[in-house]
């Protein structure tokens, strides 16, 4: 057997790359080759858990308490002044319950007609009151909530007065002042128990004057127009009226729904020939509005 030299013994060795041989043409330990694995993990987000629309706070939602909580009233006909509730010293309520459903756009529109009688048998008139129902007009129109959303309003007013006092709505309506609730109102909530957080835009209501007088009240006329009589309160003698209204007896706080936000509002009345009673020198009377003065 031939010998090979060191040169073809190396040759050797190269083309047998796994072969355990050294140019001496020793055994070597043979190589282990350790492949890893590599596995690839994909990380999927979690995604934010839904909301369901109807679990999110209603900011405009009513107190469920409101209107219901009967306050003692006193000699003057009214309850004494109560501290303001934290939820209602910004009110800005959506409206209650209505008997008319929500317009189906956001287009001005008015009706001037006739009291229906089921209209009347559900508002505070009564065979006492210093009105025939011929000579009340009912009207239909929208209003703007505090809820950004329009709503249809319902009022009594004295028929001679109507289509003016219409055009002051319709102001209002086109620069989206607040009211919160406009709805022909039953004797009980006239004449009925104090709860000192009423807050409904009228005129007709069948009453005396407020503060226990004898005299029929403007309203009993359709004569005069209250305007969220909450945010815009009556004041005299240290009595307010709604009771729980006294933090907007501070005029210099301007909230949403309160007259002196949209000043142009008390012009418009004053262009038909009605008076603001919170130019009254004797008492202050920021919902009230009225052709007579009173």
């Amino acid at each position: 057997m031939r010998k090979m030299g060191r040169a073809a013994i190396g040759v050797a060795c190269a083309a047998l790359a796994l072969s355990a041989c050294t140019p001496d043409g020793e055994p070597q330990p043979t190589a282990t080759v350790t492949i890893e694995s590599q596995t690839t993990v994909t990380t999927t987000a979690t995604p934010e858990p839904s909301v369901d629309p109807n679990l999110v706070p209603n900011p405009f939602a009513r107190p469920a308490w409101l209107g219901t909580e009967a306050l003692p009233v006193q000699k003057n006909g009214l309850a004494k002044p109560g501290t303001t509730p934290p939820e209602l010293t910004n009110r800005q309520l959506e409206p209650g319950p209505s008997a008319l459903p929500d317009p189906d756009s956001d287009a001005w529109f008015v009706t001037i007609s006739e009291v229906p009688e089921d209209v009347l048998a559900r508002s505070s008139w009564r065979s006492e009151c210093p009105v025939k129902p011929s000579e009340l007009a009912y009207v239909v129109m929208p209003f703007w909530g505090f809820d950004n959303k329009p709503h249809t309003g319902e009022m009594l007013i004295n028929a001679k007065w109507a289509e003016k006092a219409a055009t002051v709505f319709e102001y209002m309506y086109e620069h989206r002042f607040p009211i919160e609730e406009m709805h022909v109102t039953t004797n009980e909530e006239v004449n009925g128990e104090h709860f000192g957080d009423q807050n409904v835009t009228i005129s007709f209501e069948c009453r005396r004057t407020t503060g226990g007088f004898s005299t029929w009240s403007a309203h009993a006329s359709g004569l005069a127009i209250d305007i969220n009589p909450f945010q815009n309160p009556w004041q005299r003698d240290g009595a307010v009226f709604p009771e729980l209204a006294s933090s907007y007896t501070d005029r210099t706080w301007l909230r949403p729904g309160m007259v002196e936000t949209q000043r142009q509002i008390i012009k418009e009345f004053k262009n038909i020939g009605w008076y603001w009673g919170g130019n009254w020198g004797t008492l202050d009377d920021w919902m009230h509005f009225s052709a007579n003065n009173h």
